[in-house]
């Protein structure tokens, strides 16, 4: 009798630890370039192969991503800032440079959160969609460095200095080398797409 006790007292905390776990994929773009011999047909995006995109699809088909909104500034201003954080459908995200998505390389880094970390990243979307935290600039936050902002707010990450962050991350690239090594000390899963056989794709 104890033991079937102890076995149903086990699966109850099993399904109440397994209804806290939530999942975010944050989902990043490869920069690329057409290839010479489609030039003439593919188009040529925003830093090419060193560019690229990232966001966090925080709910089931919703992707918080960071924009510039208006003329790029080179250096951020506090009192003007040219900015959005943009809430989309995952596809939209996916062609934002206004390809197709199923031609677009792309890679998925799949994150479990608890229940506090979840509740913290739905208030900062709240948020960050209603009033932008700072200027999309070209030395200052742009997507790779924004996202890093979101996931260390919820300690999914590390907290460093926005400078540092600047630094750091200052193309999408570096922030998946960096997630993608911290995945698979963590077993997270990594979800991969090929892209077009007409671009260039920065590599893995």
């Amino acid at each position: 009798m104890k033991i079937k006790i102890l076995i149903l007292l086990c699966f109850i905390q099993l399904k109440v630890f397994s209804e806290d776990v939530f999942y975010i994929k944050v989902h990043f773009l490869m920069g690329s370039k057409p290839k010479k011999e489609f030039k003439n047909t593919e188009t040529n995006w925003f830093g090419g192969k060193l560019g690229g995109h990232v966001g966090i699809e925080f709910d089931s088909n919703q992707v918080i991503h960071f924009l510039p909104n208006g003329n790029l500034h080179k250096i951020a201003k506090k009192h003007k800032k040219n900015s959005v954080f943009s809430i989309d459908q995952t596809n939209d995200f996916w062609e934002i440079f206004g390809n197709v998505c199923n031609e677009t390389k792309r890679v998925s880094i799949i994150i479990p959160i608890n229940k506090i970390q979840k509740r913290a990243l739905d208030s900062i979307v709240q948020s960050y969609s209603k009033q932008v935290p700072y200027d999309y600039a070209f030395m200052g936050m742009r997507c790779g460095a924004a996202t890093y902002d979101i996931l260390s707010q919820i300690k999914v990450l590390k907290k460093v200095h926005r400078k540092t962050n600047i630094y750091a991350y200052f193309y999408p690239k570096k922030l998946r080398k960096h997630l993608t090594k911290i995945a698979k000390n963590n077993n997270w899963k990594i979800e991969k797409h090929k892209g077009s056989n007409q671009r260039k794709w920065e590599k893995d």
